[in-house]
This record gives C-alpha cells, structure tokens and sequence, in this order.
C-alpha cells in the first residue's frame, strides 16, 4: 500500500484531533477572536497575489486565507494580483515595475471523494522563474490547512525562516464563572473545546508531536495536573500529590514533564513521566522554585526561583544540581520562556507597577521591552521563535497579545465574549 503524502498525513492528524475534539463538545462554526494588527516588520517584501483559479469551489478563499496569513506577520507588503489562470499568463515585467519581488498563483479542484487538491507556484519576477510550487491535499472540512501551508512555504522562501501559520494555539477563556479549555488555528479559525469546567483551568502546554495538551485543573476542588489527548479526549493524571501541582511543561522528547509541587513544604521542581510514573525532585533550595521550562536541547531547565530574596530566572541541568541565575536587570522576574533556537529568553517583568514583557539576549545580555500594556502574563513563542503571544489586560477584559521578536509588529486577539487568557503556542505540525 502507498504511503500517504506528508500533506495527507497532515490533514488526516488535523481531522482526527478536530473528531475527538468535537465527540461531546460541539465546533465552533465561525471564529470567536478578533485580531487587529498594528506595526509592519522592517523592509517588508512586496508580494503579489492571484485569486486562486476555481477557489469558489472550497468553502473559504484559499487566496484570501494566504493573503492574511501574509499581512498578518508584517513581513510582507500584499498586492492584489486579480485572477490569474495559468503561469504563462503571468506579466513578469509589469509586475516587477510595479514593485513585487514575487507573484503568486494558483488553482483549487475539489475530488470526488470531497477533498481538495490545492496546487500553488510562488515566481520570481526578476529572475522571471519559479522559486517554489506546492501541491497539497486537504480533507473537505479543512481547506484553511492548504492556504496555512503555502504562505508558511511563501515565508519561508522570502525571508529564509520557516513560517508559523499551519500552527496551533490554546487558550482559557472565562465566562460568567465558567472556564472552557480551547484550541484553534494560530490565526483564530476552527476553534474547538477541549475541556469545559465550572472551576478554573490554567496552565496549559502543547506536547511537542502536538496531540495531546497538559494542564491544570481544578475540577477536584486542588490543583491537579492532566495531560490530554486531544485524538481520543482520553485524560491522565500526571500529578496529585498533596499541596499544589502546578506549572506543566513538556520535555523536548515528550517523554516527560516538568512541573512544580509543593508536596514536601514548600514549592519545588519535580520531573515526572509523562504517565505520571517516575516523579523525582530536580531543584533544592530553600526558597520558591516554580514555574520550570525546558530548554530547546532537553538539557537544562529554567525557571522562577525567590533564592535571592525576590523572583528572577534561574537555570539548572534538568538532572538537578546547582542552578544559575539568568535575569538581572529588575527586582521581580517571572515566567521564563525559551525560544526554539535556544537564543532568546521571555519573561514578565514587574518595572514602576507595570507587569511587562520582555526579551533577554542570553549570549549578549542584551534586554528589550517588549509591550506596552501594563498587565501581561503567560508568554509564549512561536515555533519559528519569531512572535510571542501573550495574555494582558486592557481596562476590565483580558486578551491576547501576539508580538514579533523585534517589536514592531504588533497584533491584539480579542473574544467576542468573556476573557480569554493562558496563552500557549503549539509545535510546527508533525
């Protein structure tokens, strides 16, 4: 038997976990986010894109989808490239006097199994010649994936760096004392309940192949750690010890979590497997340790510790042993986040009352702020480690903020009702 295309693969995963997903708890029809953007990244790369021929056979614009996956990261400067039905249609010298260093076009056909083939060219309007093509399979309910995946293939040819919009995201979010456990696309789409309570759920974590989510939940009237997958909605315990368990994170290899137990007096770093077997203490101190992360090589783990009489960011071998400190700048440090490429710290920093986000240079010491809002919780990286989404506040409601590393792009997400908070960046998908 053939093997299925890496695509087909992809859309059989995003359907099974949308199935298991939804057994129980209804999809979401229609987006329930708001994004609004603010800021364009540097020398943003002008791109010109063609409405797909035949796209009004699918149910959303493939074209359009692209085009605000594009816009949406600042890279890019979109122009509208009308309908162009074949290659050779394709007026290379027009198209570069108008400025576009690159023009995109492409064509949907729906099977008769349902299911769309969506097939794309990116062409080089100096060179007058191909720089990319892709041909992608979609099952009939997800053809956003087919859009999500050419403009990561788009980004990732035009700026060197792979893209992040065939991601995913989870969220809390709060409504008149019920919380509900939510992921969806990274751009806010096809939005699915992963776990409703009438007690709080925070915490949540992607594992890496990113079929299952760990969390915290208080259902049991404590603090309790679950890992779910999110293909069979099946839930284990990974940790229930006595006091609180909080704090989950995955282990780059997903075979374990990291978490934070106050089980022996007073909040410390345990490791525990990701079946909730094999839990052993890692950090000792005297002091606070919470909030653990792991770092992109599996071989340490940084995280909140109050050692030196106020909270900052320290980091250990994910064996144990002795910890160094890596935040300086500021008297109260928390939250640590670690980019994919190991480079880049985000933390909160408390600064004059304001709660804030920044980045830390770890190899430069170099720090930047990053927002501008003054209650900012929860960061978390995109995969490509470009963006940072984050939890904050503005006046009584709480969203979501997602910023580019350099902070000139700048995007707010906003429930259509209720807060929404918790915010945690999914892996690229497998």
């Amino acid at each position: 038997m053939k093997k299925p295309s890496s695509a087909l693969r992809l859309a059989l995963s995003r359907t099974l976990i949308a199935a298991g997903l939804s057994a129980g708890v209804a999809a979401t029809a229609h987006a329930q986010i708001h994004i609004e953007v603010s800021g364009v990244g540097n020398n943003q790369i002008p791109i010109a894109i063609a409405t797909f021929a035949d796209e009004n056979l699918a149910p959303q614009h493939i074209s359009a989808i692209i085009k605000a996956d594009l816009e949406r990261s600042g890279a890019f400067q979109i122009m509208d490239a009308g309908t162009i039905s074949d290659t050779a249609d394709v007026d290379y010298s027009a198209w570069k006097s108008r400025g576009a260093a690159a023009v995109v076009v492409g064509s949907v056909q729906q099977l008769a199994n349902g299911s769309f083939a969506v097939r794309y060219k990116l062409l080089d309007t100096v060179k007058q010649a191909k720089i990319s093509q892709l041909d992608v399979m979609t099952a009939p309910q997800y053809p956003r994936v087919s859009a999500h995946k050419i403009a990561d293939d788009i980004y990732l040819k035009l700026t060197g760096v792979r893209g992040a919009f065939d991601t995913r995201i989870a969220y809390v979010t709060e409504e008149n004392r019920k919380f509900k456990l939510k992921v969806a696309d990274a751009d806010g789409e096809n939005i699915q309940e992963a776990l409703a309570s009438p007690e709080p759920i925070i915490s949540p974590s992607w594992s890496p192949d990113g079929t299952k989510v760990a969390y915290v939940s208080f259902e049991q009237r404590k603090s309790v750690v679950y890992v779910q997958n999110l293909i069979t909605r099946a839930r284990v315990v990974v940790a229930n010890e006595k006091g609180s368990n909080s704090a989950p994170s995955w282990s780059p290899d997903g075979s374990k979590l990291a978490v934070a137990l106050s089980k022996d007096g007073h909040t410390q770093v345990y490791v525990v497997g990701a079946d909730g077997g094999g839990l052993h203490r890692v950090s000792n101190s005297a002091g606070i340790d919470t909030e653990p992360q792991w770092s992109a090589d599996g071989q340490n783990i940084y995280f909140t510790s109050d050692r030196s009489g106020g909270p900052q960011i320290y980091r250990m071998s994910a064996n144990g042993g002795d910890a160094q400190r890596v935040t300086f700048s500021g008297s109260y440090n928390i939250s640590p986040r670690i980019a994919s490429d190991g480079k880049t710290l985000a933390y909160i920093s408390r600064r004059d009352g304001n709660f804030q986000l920044y980045v830390l240079d770890l190899a430069s010491s170099q720090e930047t702020r990053l927002s501008d809002t003054n209650n900012d919780q929860s960061p978390s990286f995109s995969p490509n480690g470009k963006y940072i989404m984050y939890a904050t506040q503005a006046g009584q409601r709480k969203s979501l903020a997602v910023v580019s590393v350099d902070g000139r792009v700048k995007q707010r997400l906003t429930a259509q009702a209720g807060n929404i908070k918790e915010p945690t960046w999914g892996p690229f998908m497998q």
